[in-house]
């Protein structure tokens, strides 16, 4: 697309809309496991950003573009704030967070239903009150008696200047146009960055590693350890059929049968589950090979983490 082409689409967008056609960058944060990526992918309507119920799960700095008739959203999907294991992949994740929480327009704080405990503070006081920041109560659906959440309400303005509390189950998909409807009111008014039909700036290569690593925190669980990571070593297109190869990395030597399994059968198991997926995403078929690689102490070593894009 020419950049006419793409100022015609832009006001073609803005000429549907009945108020001036907004664009801005907005932050979801929140300690791990509340489910930022999950609403991520629900407001989206589509899986883009990897979920698990394994904390760190999210390592990346994702942009996830939702485009509608006078707004576009540009949401980063940050990783949890990390507490624990501060090693120099977490510090390097948590220096992430931070620095997003700089750059935004609006900030999307994610917590779970009924109480905001000790590691949502630690998120909390990362906050600019400068910065317009909405409370999101995920998990609307296991609150039971919704009159309980104003009694909530009342605590939680007690501890940060919220500028909207916005309760959602990002899961079911319930209130997720209200939340749009509360973000778009701290956008600023400008032109789309991005044309309508993109809807990341993540390509395919990044996306492939993505799905793989997704499938082995969720088939292993509290088996693998934090230290593991994928690297696609060659991604190739051939007419439509893509060719991904990928090697997994492991810290350890004794790591490596977690991942294989007897005869081989975990890691073709997270190989097919992840060959699906990709095929889902990218809209043909994908031939996956993957392998599992020991490189100790990478997730320490500054140069590794770099060749590994973090």
């Amino acid at each position: 697309m020419t950049d006419i082409d793409h100022e015609l689409e832009v006001k073609a967008v803005a000429a549907l809309s009945d108020g001036p056609f907004k664009c801005g960058t907005v932050a979801i944060v929140g300690r791990p496991n509340v489910g930022k990526s999950t609403l991520l992918n629900h407001i989206l309507g589509m899986k883009l950003a990897i979920t698990s119920r394994k904390a760190q799960t999210t390592r990346h700095r994702l942009l996830g573009i939702h485009t509608t008739d006078d707004t576009q959203y540009l949401f980063v999907d940050t990783p949890g704030f990390q507490q624990k294991h501060l090693n120099a992949l977490n510090k390097g994740l948590n220096k992430t967070v931070t620095q997003v929480l700089t750059e935004v327009d609006v900030v999307l704080f994610v917590i779970e239903p009924m109480k905001l405990g000790d590691a949502d503070r630690k998120v909390l006081q990362l906050l600019s009150d400068k910065t317009p920041t909405i409370l999101v109560v995920n998990k609307l659906d296991l609150m039971g008696d919704k009159g309980n959440i104003l009694p909530l309400i009342q605590d939680f303005d007690l501890e940060f200047p919220f500028s909207e509390i916005v309760p959602v189950s990002a899961k079911k998909s319930l209130n997720l146009d209200e939340l749009l409807k509360s973000i778009r009111t701290y956008l600023p008014e400008q032109e789309a960055i991005y044309s309508e039909d993109e809807l990341t700036d993540k390509n395919e290569r990044f996306l492939a590693a993505e799905l793989v690593r997704e499938k082995i925190f969720r088939l292993l669980g509290d088996e693998i350890p934090y230290s593991v990571a994928v690297e696609v070593e060659k991604f190739e297109v051939v007419g439509k059929l893509r060719r991904i190869f990928c090697a997994i990395i492991v810290d350890k030597d004794s790591q490596k049968p977690m991942l294989i399994g007897k005869n081989g059968e975990k890691l073709k198991q997270i190989s097919t589950e992840a060959r699906q997926d990709m095929e889902k995403l990218f809209g043909g078929k994908v031939y996956l090979e993957t392998w599992v690689k020991v490189k100790g102490g990478w997730a320490d070593d500054a140069r590794a983490l770099k060749s590994l894009g973090y």
